[in-house]
């Protein structure tokens, strides 16, 4: 008997009927890119009454959504260039993710400037001028302290209290302040397609798109191997690869490579912490704490033309420019021994082909750390709408602007069912498993599990207690530590095939869980992918 899935719940089945209403009906709304952006733009559309469509070429979020530093910017890094509009944006979309959108999904994590040999007076007092037009700016937002706590001046022993592992000589202090982190860039995304998917949208993985237009695009099944043409709006969110569905825009890939060590390996740090770039004033390298007692070490900020958008490789200039830079600050240096994982995503910068300045800055060989994070809507009449740039934390203001886009294609009682459409309201529609606070904290369920489902938590543990054989995490301890990498235990896989639209290996262990970050892990994460994959598709029967 075929399981009943509820109707955020995305599978084969959903997919499959997803691609033969798409077959047969006009939509108002076709979303091409399953990234945050995408998945945004789709929820922004079904939540306001249209008629919806996301496909995805790979897997959600299989391109850079989920290569990220997992932090939720107030844009204190955009004010140190003057992008003072891009800074306020960020604020602000931080304001709304935290309290309303995905409470369960962020948090507020403490970030320590240390003040020592690196970091001479002028940067100390500009970092602190910085860090209070930022909270400004929080207050701005209306963000609440309780959630944002005001920045300080700490003294060396409570800098060595948040972070044990950095460097004592010369440490004078450090200036701390707070900004929001998400603990996974991937399950952002999950949870974006599958709200959007409870207000009606489908959504469609493991299809390509091609031959777009303003109202049209051709289909192609990876899986069956048919094509469709499909009718409806079209949408274009498709990041590095914008360029090419858009002649008149150029992206500029720019790449974000960071490591993965052991907490361990740098002390345990209860914040994240910083270490200077020698030469580049006001940029630093970030050692991130993650849930699972594993530190990110990012990020650089180079040129990548031409490289993979789903999985750029990291090269070995990088990963040694990060160790040698954080290891500045840190009391025992870090080395190519204590990695075990690296990642790299691609920044999708904008350069209209129509702004000779803007082209310009490719041309000059300007650094990628200075081109605008703005965001840019490309609405020109008799081709598809292109939404490109920005960043992960703007992804809503950037979904809002695309659907405003196409309600002004849109005349009123046009749409599919003849209705008016309602007005924006992401920024108070709650994701999938969100809820405030004081409610996530009476959930029966493990911390981590709660940051990655909120709510339904509780669904992972009954797929635990009802197979046991999935209740145990994945990853053993490794090199010694006391406790595994990542924690990640087997009834999260068996949840992301059942729930999450997950239809593949790579699916569960780099996007629904990122057990492939170990990457000493993967053959033992493929084997219980596997099991998970296979248990799915008997429940489902």
């Amino acid at each position: 008997m075929t399981r009943h899935a509820a109707p955020d719940s995305l599978d084969a089945h959903t997919r499959t009927r997803a691609l033969e209403r798409l077959a047969e009906e006009r939509y108002d709304v076709i979303v091409i890119g399953g990234g945050v952006t995408g998945a945004g733009v789709a929820l922004d559309a079904a939540s306001r009454g249209l008629r919806t469509a996301l496909i995805e070429q790979v897997d959600l979020a299989a391109g850079t959504s989920r290569w990220s530093s997992k932090l939720a910017h107030g844009g204190l890094r955009y004010l140190a260039t003057g992008n003072v509009g891009v800074a306020w944006e960020s604020a602000m979309e931080r304001h709304h993710l935290m309290t309303r959108i995905a409470p369960h999904l962020t948090r507020s994590t403490t970030y320590l400037v240390p003040l020592d040999a690196n970091t001479g007076a002028a940067m100390g007092a500009l970092t602190t001028a910085g860090v209070h037009v930022a909270d400004a700016m929080r207050i701005a937002a209306r963000t609440p302290a309780i959630t944002l706590p005001r920045p300080r001046r700490i003294n060396a022993a409570q800098v060595l209290h948040l972070a044990p592992g950095v460097r004592q000589q010369h440490l004078r202090g450090a200036v701390s302040y707070t900004d929001g982190q998400i603990e996974d860039d991937a399950r952002l995304v999950i949870a974006l397609a599958r709200t959007a998917s409870a207000h009606g949208a489908d959504i469609i993985t493991r299809c390509r798109a091609s031959e777009l237009t303003a109202d049209s695009a051709t289909l192609h099944d990876d899986l069956t191997g048919q094509s469709l043409t499909v009718h409806g709006h079209i949408i274009s969110a498709t990041g590095v690869w914008a360029g090419n569905h858009t002649p008149d825009l150029t992206i500029l890939p720019s790449r974000g490579s960071h490591l993965i060590v052991h907490a361990d390996a740098v002390g345990r740090p209860h914040a994240v912490f910083t270490a200077p770039v020698p030469g580049h004033f006001g940029r630093f390298v970030f050692a991130v704490p993650q849930t699972d007692d594993i530190v990110l070490i990012g990020l650089t900020d180079e040129e990548a033309p031409g490289v993979d958008g789903i999985a750029p490789p990291v090269p070995a200039a990088e990963e040694d420019f990060l160790i040698d830079t954080i290891n500045r600050a840190l009391e025992r240096p870090l080395t190519h021994a204590d990695i075990l994982g690296r990642f790299a995503g691609l920044r999708p910068l904008v350069i209209p082909t129509t702004n000779t300045d803007d082209a310009d800055q490719h041309s000059n060989h300007k650094p990628t750390s200075d081109v605008s994070r703005r965001h840019l809507l490309l609405d020109t009449p008799g081709a598809p709408i292109t939404i490109a740039g920005g960043k992960l934390t703007t992804y809503r203001k950037m979904a809002q602007d695309a659907v405003d886009a196409v309600a002004k294609r849109i005349p009123n009682g046009s749409t599919v069912g003849g209705h008016t459409i309602s007005p924006c309201r992401t920024t108070t529609l709650p994701l999938i498993g969100a809820a405030p606070h004081d409610v996530l904290a009476q959930i029966d369920a493990p911390t981590r599990l709660i940051r990655r489902y909120g709510t339904q938590a509780t669904d992972v543990m009954a797929l635990a207690q009802q197979h046991p054989e999935f209740a145990t995490p994945v990853l053993p301890p490794t090199n010694g530590h006391q406790t595994p990498p990542m924690a990640t235990i087997g009834a999260e896989l068996l949840y992301g095939a059942l729930h999450e639209g997950a239809l593949t290996v790579d699916d569960l262990i780099e996007r629904r869980t990122r057990l492939s970050f170990i990457e000493d892990g993967r053959a033992q994460a493929t084997e219980v992918a596997e099991r998970a994959l296979a248990l799915a598709a008997d429940l489902q029967h």
